[in-house]
C-alpha cells in the first residue's frame, strides 16, 4: 500500500509509527501542503525510520505522478479541508489531522468532496487509541458506571515559543478546534449523545505576543439525555514541564465515576470496594488499523468519517460561540 503524506506541521509522525507497527506500506513521497511550510523534519523522521520517500515541492504534482492509496494530510490547520478534498477528488484515501476543517464551508466542501469519492477519510482522534482511554471507554459501555450524566474534559499544553501558522486564525483555525478537539471528542465517544447547544468563551490575554491565538477557553455543552459536557482548554503548563499536555476527564454515572488524569484510569462502581485502578487496555496503532480497514472494510477501525465531521462541526459551533458570546443550537 503506498502513502504520500502532505504537509508536517501536525502529528505526520502518526503515519511513520503506523507503517512500523504494519510493517507493510510504502512511504513513497513527501511534500508541503501549505505556503511557507517546510519538510525538512519530516524527510529526516522518515530516512530515520527507513524511509526514503520522494521529496516534492507540490503536492499536486506528488499525489499524480505517485498516486497512493492513501494521502495524509497533516499541513497548516487553515488548509486541511482544501488538501483533504483534492486528494479525495485524485483517488486517495485520506488521513487527516484534526479538525478536518477550519470553516463551515471548507467541512461541507469536504464532506461533499468525501460523498462523492467513494473513499474512505479519518481525522486524527488518537485519544481513541490510548490505552487510558481505551480502557475507560470498555468500562462505560459495559454500564459499570450506570447511565452518563456528566464529563468534564480538560486539555492544558506548553505553549513555549509556536511559529506565524498559529497566530492567524485563517492558518490556526483557533485554540478550541486545534487544542479542545480532543475533548470535545471525548464528550461524543463515551456518551453516545448528539450535541444540542454549546455555550463558550475564549481570550488571547497574556499569550506572550502570539497575535491572535487564543490562550484560554472553556466550553459548555448541553447533549441529548439532558447529558452536560465541560471542556476546560489552555497554552498555560509551565514550559518546564516534564510533559508537554495535562489530559484530563472525569465521566459521571448514575452508579460510578471514572477519572482519567496523570495517575491513570481510576473508577469507582459504587460498589463499596472504593475507587480502583483499571488495567489498560493493549496499544493498537491508529494509521495501522486504518491502513487494515482500507485493505479489508471488515477489520475494525474506531475513527468513521462521520465522527471526524460530526466532531468538527461541534468544535466550529464551540468557536462560533465564543466569537460571539451567545448559545449556539446544533
Amino acid at each position: 500500500m503506498k502513502v504520500c503524506i502532505i504537509g508536517c506541521t501536525g502529528h505526520a509522525y502518526y503515519t511513520i509509527n503506523g507503517l512500523k507497527t504494519r510493517g507493510s506500506g510504502e512511504l513513497a513521497g513527501i511534500a508541503p501542503g501549505s505556503p511557507g511550510e517546510t519538510i525538512g523534519p519530516l524527510a529526516r523522521l522518515a530516512a530515520n525510520s527507513g524511509h526514503n520517500p520522494i521529496e516534492y515541492g507540490d503536492y499536486r504534482e506528488m499525489l499524480d505522478r505517485e498516486k497512493p492509496d492513501i494521502a495524509v494530510v497533516a499541513c497548516h490547520f487553515g488548509d486541511h479541508a482544501k488538501v483533504a478534498a483534492e486528494a479525495l477528488h485524485l483517488g486517495c484515501h485520506v488521513f487527516v489531522e484534526k479538525p478536518a476543517a477550519t470553516t463551515f464551508a471548507d467541512l461541507e466542501r469536504l464532506k461533499e468532496a468525501y460523498a462523492r469519492s467513494g473513499k474512505r477519510l479519518s481525522a486524527m482522534l488518537a485519544y481513541r487509541y490510548i490505552p487510558a482511554f481505551e480502557a475507560a471507554k470498555a468500562a462505560v459501555d459495559r454500564g459499570a458506571i450506570g447511565r452518563i450524566r456528566l464529563l468534564q474534559a480538560q486539555k492544558s499544553y506548553r505553549l513555549n515559543e509556536r511559529g506565524a501558522p498559529y497566530r492567524s486564525r485563517v492558518t490556526y483555525g483557533g485554540t478550541i478546534p486545534w487544542v479542545g478537539s480532543h475533548a470535545i471528542d471525548w464528550l461524543y465517544w463515551f456518551s453516545r449523545e448528539r450535541f444540542a447547544s454549546v455555550y463558550a468563551a475564549h481570550s488571547s490575554e497574556h499569550n506572550r505576543g502570539h497575535g491572535e491565538l487564543e490562550l484560554t477557553a472553556q466550553c459548555l455543552f448541553v447533549m441529548t439525555g439532558d447529558v452536560f459536557g465541560t471542556v476546560s482548554i489552555d497554552y498555560l503548563r509551565p514550559d518546564g514541564a516534564s510533559a508537554a499536555s495535562d489530559d484530563r476527564l472525569r465521566i459521571v454515572g448514575t452508579k460510578g465515576t471514572i477519572e482519567i488524569g496523570p495517575r491513570g484510569v481510576l473508577a469507582d462502581f459504587g460498589d463499596g470496594e472504593g475507587e480502583r485502578p483499571l488495567p489498560l487496555a493493549p496499544r493498537r496503532d491508529m494509521f495501522a488499523e486504518f491502513m487494515d480497514h482500507i485493505a479489508n472494510p471488515e477489520a475494525p477501525y474506531s475513527i468513521s468519517a462521520e465522527d471526524s465531521f460530526y466532531v468538527t462541526e461541534a468544535c466550529l459551533r464551540a468557536r462560533q460561540a465564543a466569537d460571539d458570546r451567545v448559545l449556539i443550537p446544533f
